[in-house]
């Protein structure tokens, strides 16, 4: 469970940033599944971890949202997007805020394709849909990435390899 933890509680928190808004909401999804699993499951028993793993976070932050009884506001001024050393910070404020309008499903798509590591079926399960609706969220979004951000010089967005 430690293990999990560490592998996959930075892309956690950060999906969790941004449906939430909020990283302390968003730290508190994440304790609470592993919580859960701490106490509730047999951990031998789930195969597909990062996608369990996602599926409860979305979960969890879904009931929450429902339980307050209110919309939430994204805000992308997280500092774990990148964490190159040698950031450009005038860079990534544009890419947080490009991705800041994308529509909220494509957002989605591509913060569990790109940062959680997830395939597009691995993405659609987590969020309920057809694999192939990931996929085209996805490219929908790289376009609109592509456009936003084709005036700024040197951001270069393209496909990942493992598509």
């Amino acid at each position: 469970m430690e293990s999990w933890y560490h592998q996959h509680g930075a892309a956690l928190l950060l999906f969790g940033i941004v449906l939430t808004g909020d990283r302390g909401r968003a730290q508190d999804a994440v304790h609470q599944i592993f919580l859960k699993l701490l106490e509730h499951s047999d951990p031998g028993q789930i195969t597909a971890v990062r996608t369990y793993l996602f599926g409860a976070l979305r979960n969890t932050i879904v009931s929450d949202v429902r339980r307050r009884g209110r919309d939430v506001t994204i805000e992308l001024d997280d500092d774990s997007w990148f964490e190159s050393p040698n950031r450009d910070y005038v860079e990534e404020l544009s890419v947080r805020r490009a991705l800041a309008k994308l529509p909220e499903d494509q957002r989605e798509v591509t913060i569990l394709h790109i940062w959680g590591g997830l395939t597009f079926a691995q993405a659609a399960e987590v969020l309920g849909i057809n694999a192939n609706t990931a996929a085209a969220r996805y490219r929908y979004a790289l376009a609109k990435l592509r456009d936003t951000l084709s005036a700024h010089k040197g951001v270069v967005v393209s496909e990942r390899p493992d598509g």
